[in-house]
């Protein structure tokens, strides 16, 4: 049994009931007594792994002293506190979990954190180089670094191993989400209008992503009274996502705040609007009207969409290097072309802030800042802002160059 008085864990073998306990000492700081308590677990890791998790949500600076806290269960703690105070969707809930899992399968991931050392962190994370892209090796890094300045604020650790430690750069390249070409944009687009909905039943899904910018989840969780026939106006308000077992859900809100937005629709997609509508307000068991529905199951799987504008786009044009995100991405390309200030592009597109539009769309503002350049010229001569030089022009001296 637990020594009288103290506040540490013990995990025992009950030969009576078969079962092993978990048994600690909550501190109670108010009236400054220790209270016993009990929790039984069919195994000897789940009776182990209760108990450390109770220990830290405690906060029992006893049993920080003398067993210290495993890195990922700071990393679950704060997971968990983000989710309780709405800081993270279930969707970024479920991702964060995933990276913690891959954290608890390396050679630190259960020990205590402050046993570890710059030295595995970083073998670590060097190891990821040839299997990982730059992405999921920044997520393990940041969830690294997150997990010792949590220690640190906490006073778990006097020092923060991760101070010496660098990120490394994937051996892969990075994937580049390109846009259709016009060309590419108009064959493709002649090839939808003429096919049938009935057979193509996510036409009008790549219409709307093509021609209005909006995510595929955003698009799969349109209803009809999203719609605003009259004014012409699509209401972006929300977005199918997954939660943490992978489970499509319908959303309350878009991927960010910004992503709220009410869009007009352009007149040549009107009618296929209209289409949808009509497919929707006929379609049994929807009762939340939604624009794209499947027949056997809730919502529609966004993988199932990419999945078909894959084996379209490879079949019948052999485009390989297009997805369902490229067709957004081509509706931002279209909008910069056209001379679209960048600040409008942003809230089109939904983007958090402008950098993100400005990085996302960066070669393509580089093409053409030649010609908003010949507009601030043509400008200078308008306004008769020219420099009129008294200088004359002076021919080059090849001879005195060689001197010098």
């Amino acid at each position: 049994m637990p020594i009288k008085g103290s506040s540490e864990g013990y995990v025992f073998f009950n030969k009576q009931r078969k079962r092993w306990n978990a048994q600690y000492r909550e501190y109670d700081v108010n009236t400054g007594n220790l209270k016993l308590k009990t929790k039984s677990f069919k195994t000897e890791e789940e009776a182990k792994k209760y108990l450390s998790t109770v220990m830290y949500q405690r906060q029992n600076p006893l049993y920080i002293e003398h067993n210290g806290i495993p890195i990922c269960e700071i990393l679950k703690q704060n997971l968990n506190l983000k989710r309780e105070t709405n800081q993270i969707s279930a969707t970024q809930y479920g991702r964060v979990l995933f990276t913690i899992s891959q954290l608890e399968k390396t050679s630190f991931g259960n020990k205590n954190i402050n046993e570890i050392t710059s030295e595995e962190l970083q073998i670590y994370l060097n190891s990821l180089k040839d299997r990982l892209s730059n992405s999921m090796i920044k997520k393990a890094y940041q969830q690294l670094n997150q997990a010792f300045k949590i220690a640190m604020n906490k006073g778990y650790i006097m020092q923060n191993p991760m101070t010496n430690v660098i990120k490394p750069k994937s051996n892969k390249e990075d994937k580049i989400v390109r846009a259709l070409t016009v060309e590419e944009q108009q064959e493709f687009t002649n090839w939808l209008v003429n096919k049938p909905v009935n057979e193509y039943k996510y036409r009008n899904v790549f219409l709307i992503q093509m021609y209005m910018g909006l995510r595929v989840g955003e698009t799969l969780a349109l209803s009809t009274h999203d719609i605003d026939l009259q004014n012409k106006k699509i209401n972006v308000h929300r977005t199918l996502s997954t939660d943490e077992r992978g489970n499509i859900i319908m959303g309350n809100k878009t991927k960010t705040y910004s992503g709220k937005r009410i869009l007009p629709i352009p007149d040549f997609l009107y009618p296929y609007i209209i289409e949808q509508m009509q497919i929707a307000n006929n379609q049994l068991n929807n009762e939340e009207k939604l624009l794209f529905k499947p027949y056997n199951s809730k919502y529609v799987r966004r993988s199932n969409v990419n999945n078909e504008l894959k084996r379209i786009l490879k079949n019948e044009f052999g485009i390989t290097d297009i997805s369902t995100h490229s067709l957004r991405h081509t509706f931002g390309t279209r909008c910069i072309e056209s001379g679209m200030a960048p600040v409008v592009v942003q809230r089109l597109m939904g983007h958090k802030d402008i950098g993100i539009t400005l990085n996302t769309y960066t070669s393509v503002f580089d093409k053409f800042k030649e010609n908003e350049i010949d507009k601030v010229n043509q400008y200078y001569l308008n306004e008769n802002l020219t420099l009129n030089s008294p200088l004359k022009a002076i021919e080059p001296n090849y001879e005195s160059e060689k001197e010098l």
